[in-house]
């Protein structure tokens, strides 16, 4: 009988998600430098130590764009006491997201600029990122693009890929996030 309850524990918290053993590596962010909602050049390199969550939008979007910043921001407010938490939302239309677009884009979604930055850049260094190394979709002037997030371990790798169009889709990020955290420290 011991053994049918634990077997049936077990089931139950697989089927809850829960997570055993270290999340996967899907691959690793290479360096580069685009240029920041502050007009400034950033560099990946100051990434480097820090957790981050990745995002793809534009700032004219009318779809999914305004509730995954809200998302965002949310995250942003869960994780305040985690110094070590980045936030990185990369445009899909460099063409108008010029560095006073994603500065009054943040601005309205009260991104704090020492933890969320918003990236524009070169389309093809755009597009290397999201189709290349995320592995998201295009930068190619169609606007269409993924609405995951994306999470980075301090060591630049990717560790996980998390719905945004769920109910509880953020859940398991801010799990995850706060697990890469402590393993950090």
């Amino acid at each position: 009988m011991r053994r049918i309850l634990t077997l049936a524990a077990a089931v139950t918290l697989a089927g809850c998600g829960a997570r055993t053993g270290s999340l996967p590596v899907y691959g690793s962010v290479p360096e580069f430098t685009l240029t920041a909602q502050t007009g400034g050049p950033f560099s990946s390199g100051s990434l480097s130590g820090d957790v981050w969550v990745a995002s793809f939008m534009f700032t004219s979007c009318l779809g999914p764009c305004p509730r995954m910043s809200s998302q965002m921001r949310w995250l942003g407010r869960q994780l305040q006491n985690e110094p070590r938490i980045r936030f990185v939302s990369f445009t899909v239309d460099p063409a108008r997201d010029t560095p006073t677009a994603l500065a009054a884009y943040a601005k309205r979604y009260q991104a704090d600029p020492a933890r969320w930055v918003f990236l524009t850049g070169p389309q093809p260094v755009l597009q290397r990122l999201d189709r290349d190394v995320f592995k998201l979709g295009d930068v190619d002037g169609s606007l269409i693009h993924s609405t995951r997030f994306v999470l980075v371990d301090g060591r630049g790798r990717i560790r996980g890929y998390y719905a945004t169009d769920e109910e509880k889709g953020l859940e398991p990020l801010l799990a995850d996030v706060r697990r890469l955290a402590k393993e950090a420290s």
